[in-house]
């Protein structure tokens, strides 16, 4: 459960245990500590009205080790995030009725039957608070990095390229489904009430739009920068594809369609034509990098399923109980946001550290 090599970010907790959170290691002396900004991404973390899940955590980061003064030490930070919100009850029916798309049956078989399994225990979506709190702290290494993200797809819904959409929020209910284009968001709000009413769920994707990039981030081959963000994005709970650039559309393409030309001058070369790709073998190209993260419908759903009784060794139906997320694109924007920090953070201290 630790992302990174210079710079680690180690998960810890469970969805119904007493807290969640995280350990940042490898993290520089110095980097200014801002409660409110950290807020503000834990906050952001919790999309409002039907798109949600109705358990309601405050998010508070406590952290423990690491800062003093306002600054960062050098040693490793240790962040806690309280569970307030737990309703245990709603799991009675498990490991004996593991639900459907969830990890109840694997996990129940990996520890032998000691895992906690409430509310997905350590493979929770909950856990993300943890992520999310970890990128906040370390959002000073990137300097003048921005990364923008938001919902481009509710099922078949698509939203205009983010790189288009205005830059903040048009609405409230923009605001509430991370989603920057107004017509789009109408459109989804409708399509989730409607799956809502039918006790169902429905897949999302989330785009996101990294800008301001030196060139030359990212190691070659398996640390290269869209294999290291791809992997952090495929450990996004729910994801089930990820896309650089022109993605599987390349398939169509030939090379002359596909190659960018290199212009600019020799002390600023740019990639002109477009959406040219933001990672050449490994490293950052000073373009910008685009990824599209396609995440499935949730699995706990209001409607019978079928699983196994593991009691009796047969089929039986499932009915699952408990507050959870119609659609995970809404929440899933703050979780890109803050793999990619984490990611970009890493690789720019070992970028420096090999200098």
């Amino acid at each position: 459960m630790r992302l990174g090599k210079l710079l680690t970010v180690t998960l810890f907790g469970e969805s119904h245990g007493a807290m969640v959170g995280a350990l940042i290691e490898g993290i520089p002396p110095g980097v200014v500590i801002d409660q409110t900004y950290i807020q503000e991404c834990m906050d952001m973390r919790r999309p409002g009205g039907h798109f949600a899940s109705k358990r309601k955590e405050s998010d508070i980061v406590e952290i423990s080790t690491g800062v003093y003064e306002g600054t960062s030490t050098g040693q490793p930070i240790l962040l806690i995030i309280r569970n307030n919100d737990a309703r245990s009850s709603d799991y009675s029916f498990i490991p004996n009725h593991p639900r459907p798309g969830h990890q109840d049956m694997v996990m129940n078989i990996r520890t032998d039957g000691h895992a906690d399994l409430r509310g997905g225990g350590s493979s929770s979506a909950r856990l993300t608070a943890g992520l999310v709190a970890a990128a906040a702290i370390i959002s000073p290494i990137l300097g003048d990095i921005q990364i923008h993200a938001h919902v481009g797809a509710i099922g078949d819904i698509e939203a205009q390229p983010i790189e288009t959409c205005p830059s903040e929020w048009e609405n409230e209910l923009c605001k509430s489904l991370r989603c920057r284009d107004p017509l789009a968001a109408e459109a989804m709000k409708e399509r989730i009430e409607k799956v809502r009413r039918e006790r169902n769920s429905i897949g999302s994707r989330v785009d996101v739009h990294v800008t301001n990039l030196p060139i030359g981030i990212g190691e070659p081959w398996f640390d290269g920068i869209e294999p290291a963000l791809g992997r952090a994005y495929f450990a996004i709970p729910a994801c089930r594809g990820v896309e650089f650039g022109r993605g599987f559309s390349a398939v169509t393409m030939t090379g002359l369609e596909h190659n960018s030309p290199w212009g600019g001058s020799s002390t600023s070369p740019i990639q002109l034509g477009e959406r040219p790709d933001g990672g050449l073998a490994g490293m950052t190209s000073g373009s910008d990098i685009h990824a599209r993260i396609a995440l499935k419908p949730p699995s706990s759903i209001a409607q019978e399923q079928t699983t196994l009784d593991l009691e009796e060794d047969g089929q039986k139906q499932l009915l699952v109980k408990g507050r959870h997320d119609p659609v995970l694109g809404p929440r899933g924007v703050s979780v890109a946001i803050a793999m990619t920090k984490i990611v970009l953070a890493d690789l720019l201290l070992r970028k420096r550290d090999a200098l």
